[in-house]
């Protein structure tokens, strides 16, 4: 066992090291730059195709088989919600200051036309098996760049990645959220989850969908109230908070005995990592579900992905990091869950406990569900589609384990897989960037208002 830890430390040094988190951060800056910064200068066209088509036709239905836009975006923002949003930014906080939140917002606003990038090659490299759309990182390096051993690699990653870091982890967090909440014995948290589990992910991608399109909007608008009221009273230190941000982002305050610049090291570090941690853009889980949507256009789906990222980390996480500065919770000296309860405590009292138990566990649930899409996808293309079934089985029956056992090296073994993930998406895309550019520029030849 001492000899499996030191092997997948080894390996998470090297896919979760500094050379990585630059290299992902470096393709944002890259794709930014050849897509005349889309995130940015476009951001009217892209809010508009993405919450201003919401009563379109486009998202009122879809052929049977295949899912509405927003439905896809619903399901891959599920996978990405989780507890990153609300213990990673803790972590982030504790470990790297609160400097930490402005490389996490500068990883997300890269990090934009990196998912712009994945999903339009999702959709253009994408396959049809009986009458669903497939695709994902898996589909373009085997169609884009037809190379078959990388995209195998990709989809043993994401199957790996989908049992641990999709399923076992959330199911454990989500049973100790509620043991520490409502007192919920894990192993009853464990035979309900399962067999909502079992019932959702058996219906397959429009089940899942469904299902994450009802929760998603409803647990996000739920933190979203909870958070505000914890930052509106106390709205007076809002300026303090983005001082202290600003301010130690760019700490260049030596340690003792140290060197210049460690502060500002730390908090970068630790914003990138955490930030393509709660997004996942870059990491290549997010096109598998984009890829299954009812649509034509790859940008369209790419504007739906930087839809996914703004929500995700400039929405929820800012307003996790001002819950936790503003209340002063990061400088308590408790571990990254409690400083999370705590900043919530400080304004509900003993309720603030039970939200943030609830939260967790419907960010975690959220995440559960559409983890297993993106397993079933990768299953799917390893297999031929021979073991959906088996492993539908496997992921509903491994739902319960992660409620019952301490996972600590589970957790470390399923983050070494997720980026694992990571390296030949990256590769791929890149490659691939030629292809992104010719679709983008096609887009905006056939949209003379943008």
């Amino acid at each position: 066992m001492e000899f499996v830890v030191k092997i997948n430390h080894a390996i998470n040094s090297i896919v979760w090291g500094p050379v990585a988190l630059v290299a992902l951060l470096l393709i944002g800056i890259f794709f930014s730059f050849r897509l005349s910064f889309l995130q940015i200068t476009k951001f009217k066209l892209w809010w508009k195709e993405t919450i201003g088509s919401l009563f379109s036709n486009e998202n009122k239905s879809a052929e049977k088989g295949k899912i509405t836009p927003f439905r896809a975006m619903a399901t891959a923002l599920a996978g990405a919600i989780g507890t990153g949003n609300i213990v990673g930014v803790a972590s982030a906080i504790s470990l790297g200051g609160a400097g930490a939140i402005f490389w996490m917002w500068i990883s997300s606003i890269f990090g934009m036309a990196t998912i712009f990038a994945e999903n339009v090659l999702g959709v253009k490299y994408r396959e049809t098996r009986n009458s669903k759309y497939v695709g994902g990182p898996m589909y373009y390096i085997k169609n884009g760049l037809h190379c078959k051993w990388l995209a195998a690699i990709f989809a043993i990653a994401c199957t790996l990645a989908s049992l641990g870091m999709g399923n076992m982890t959330q199911s454990n967090a989500v049973a100790g959220a509620l043991e520490v909440g409502f007192d919920v014995s894990p192993v009853v948290t464990g035979t309900f989850l399962t067999a909502l589990v079992g019932v959702v992910i058996f219906g397959g991608i429009e089940r899942i969908s469904s299902f994450t399109a009802k929760i998603v909007p409803f647990m996000a608008i739920l933190y979203t109230l909870g958070a505000l009221i914890v930052v509106f009273i106390n709205i007076k230190k809002i300026p303090e908070a983005f001082g202290e941000i600003f301010s130690s982002a760019f700490d260049i305050s030596s340690m003792a005995g140290g060197f210049m610049g460690y502060g500002m090291s730390r908090a970068l570090k630790y914003g990138i990592s955490r930030g393509v941690f709660s997004n996942e853009a870059g990491l290549g889980s997010s096109p598998i579900v984009h890829a299954a949507a009812d649509t034509d256009n790859p940008c369209k789906q790419g504007m739906w992905g930087i839809f996914q990222v703004f929500v995700d980390t400039i929405v929820l996480c800012t307003l996790m990091a001002l819950c936790i500065i503003c209340t002063g919770s990061h400088k308590t000296n408790l571990d990254a869950v409690a400083v999370s309860s705590y900043c919530f405590e400080s304004v509900f009292g003993t309720f603030g406990k039970y939200f943030m138990s609830l939260s967790i566990t419907l960010f975690g649930v959220a995440t559960l569900v559409s983890w297993s899409y993106f397993g079933e996808r990768s299953v799917e293309y390893l297999t031929n589609g021979r073991f959906i079934s088996s492993y539908r089985i496997a992921y509903t029956l491994i739902t319960f384990v992660g409620c019952i056992l301490n996972l600590n090296l589970v957790w470390e073994i399923s983050d070494t897989f997720n980026g694992l993930m990571a390296i030949p998406n990256m590769i791929a895309i890149v490659l691939l960037s030629g292809v992104v550019k010719k679709e983008y520029d096609k887009y905006k030849l056939n949209y003379n208002s943008i």
